[in-house]
C-alpha cells in the first residue's frame, strides 16, 4: 500500500528552495520520500528559457547535500519538470509529490480509490528522434511501466500523464548532421511543438487513447484528430530524454488526495474547468464553495492557442502578434480562466499542447484532499 502526499510552495525566484527547506526543517517531507518536483519558473518558455535548468540545478544542489548523493543520484530518483512561463497572473511555484510504502493489514485494497503517483524516465535520445515515431515508442513503452508501478489497473484511472521532453538547438542539429542523419525541423523553437506531440502522442498510444496503426511520423503535428486527454507536454533545452510524472487513482493507495481531470475545449472552457473539480471529487451546485477551495492542492492544464486564429468564432491575434509569443497569450487567458474559478493564480498551466486535447484546449486536471 502507498501513501502519496503533495505540497505546493510558492518560490520568489528560479532558484528559491526556501518553501521546500521549511517544510524539511518542520518534518512535514522526508526529503528521502521526495519522487517529483513540478515547478512554474518565470522564464519566457522558448528555446532559450534557462530559468528552468537554474531552478532544476537548484533543487538537485539542496536535496544533493541534504541526502548526502551526487547531484547526478539525486536526478536519477526524482523527475524534475520545470515548465517556464508565468504570465499574466500566473505566480511562480513548485508542487513536491511524496510517496512511500506504509504497512496495512494482509495488504487490502481500500474501497475508494486515491491518488497514486509515480515517475520514470525514457531513454536519452539523438537528435535524429526527437519528434518522431522512436520517441512515441518509448514514452509508450514508460507510460505502460509507470502504471503498473502505480498499481493502477484501469487506463480510465490514469487523470494527468506530466512529461519534461528535449529539444533540437543548434549544436545538436550540426550533431545529427555530422554523422549524415536529418533531423525533424532545423528551427530550434519548432522543435519544441515536434517534442512535445510525440511525447503526448506516446502517452496516447500507451492508453489506447488512439489506434496506433493510424499513427505515423507524418501524423506528428500533421493530423489534429490524433491526441490524448491526459497527456501534458513540456519541452526544454536541459535534458536529453522524457522525465515522466504519471498521477492517477489506485485503491492500493491511502492518499488523502485524489485527482480528477477534464478537456478544456478552448482557452474560456470554465465549464471544463469546474468539470475536473468535480471528478476529484468535489460536490457543489454552480461554483466551488471556499471551504472546497481550500480542499485544492493545484490545477495542472495546458494552454494552446487555436490554429484558426479564433475562439468561438472570435478572432484573436494570439498567432499574429509580432511581440509576444502566442504560448504566452494561452498560459496568460487558461490561467486567468482558472485562476478566476479557485480565487488563487498560483496553479500550473503549460503551454504549446500539441495532440495535448482537441486544438485550441487542452487537458486540465485538479488535485483534491478528500
Amino acid at each position: 500500500m502507498m501513501d502519496v502526499n503533495v505540497y505546493r510552495i510558492a518560490m520568489s525566484s528560479p532558484d528559491d528552495i526556501e518553501g521546500l527547506k521549511e517544510l524539511i526543517n518542520k518534518g512535514d517531507i522526508n526529503p528521502e520520500e521526495i519522487v517529483a518536483i513540478l515547478g512554474k519558473t518565470e522564464g519566457n518558455g522558448c528555446v532559450n528559457d534557462f530559468t528552468r535548468g537554474f531552478s532544476t540545478l537548484a533543487f538537485k544542489t539542496f536535496l544533493s547535500n541534504k541526502l548526502g548523493k551526487s547531484v547526478a543520484e539525486i536526478g536519477e530518483r526524482i523527475a524534475f519538470v520545470m515548465s517556464g512561463g508565468t504570465e499574466g497572473v500566473m505566480s511562480p511555484h513548485a508542487t513536491i509529490f511524496t510517496k512511500k510504502e506504509i504497512d496495512q493489514e494482509n495488504n487490502n485494497s481500500n474501497d475508494e480509490k486515491a491518488l497514486a503517483v509515480s515517475v520514470g524516465f525514457t531513454r536519452d535520445f539523438l537528435p535524429e528522434e526527437i519528434g518522431t515515431m522512436t520517441m512515441v515508442k518509448e514514452v509508450e513503452r514508460v507510460v505502460l511501466e509507470l502504471m503498473d508501478s502505480a498499481a493502477i489497473e484501469s487506463k480510465e484511472d490514469v487523470h494527468f500523464v506530466q512529461i519534461k521532453c528535449p529539444l533540437l538547438t543548434s549544436d545538436r542539429i550540426l550533431d545529427a548532421q555530422a554523422r549524415g542523419k536529418r533531423v525533424i525541423v532545423n528551427d530550434t523553437y519548432k522543435s519544441m511543438g515536434y517534442s512535445r506531440g510525440a511525447s503526448a502522442l506516446g502517452v496516447a498510444v500507451a492508453l489506447n487513447e488512439i489506434d496506433e496503426e493510424k499513427l505515423k511520423d507524418e501524423s506528428i503535428l500533421k493530423d489534429w484528430s490524433l491526441f490524448s486527454e491526459v497527456a501534458s507536454t513540456s519541452a526544454g533545452v536541459e535534458l536529453l530524454n522524457c522525465e515522466i510524472i504519471l498521477m492517477g487513482n489506485s485503491n492500493k493507495s491511502n492518499s488523502r488526495f485524489k485527482i480528477g481531470h477534464d478537456v478544456m475545449k478552448d482557452s474560456i472552457d470554465l465549464e471544463a474547468v469546474i468539470n475536473s473539480m468535480k471528478d476529484a471529487g468535489l460536490e457543489f451546485n454552480s461554483l466551488p464553495t471556499e471551504e472546497d477551495k481550500r480542499k485544492i492542492v493545484n490545477v495542472l492544464a495546458k494552454a494552446e492557442a487555436s490554429p484558426d486564429g479564433y475562439v468561438r468564432n472570435r478572432r484573436t491575434t494570439m498567432l499574429t502578434d509580432s511581440d509576444i509569443n502566442h504560448t504566452r497569450h494561452a498560459r496568460a487567458v487558461v490561467n486567468g480562466v482558472i485562476s478566476a474559478i479557485v480565487g488563487d493564480p498560483m496553479v500550473y498551466v503549460s503551454g504549446g499542447a500539441e495532440h495535448q486535447g482537441p486544438s485550441g484546449g487542452g487537458p486540465i486536471a485538479v488535485i483534491v484532499e478528500r
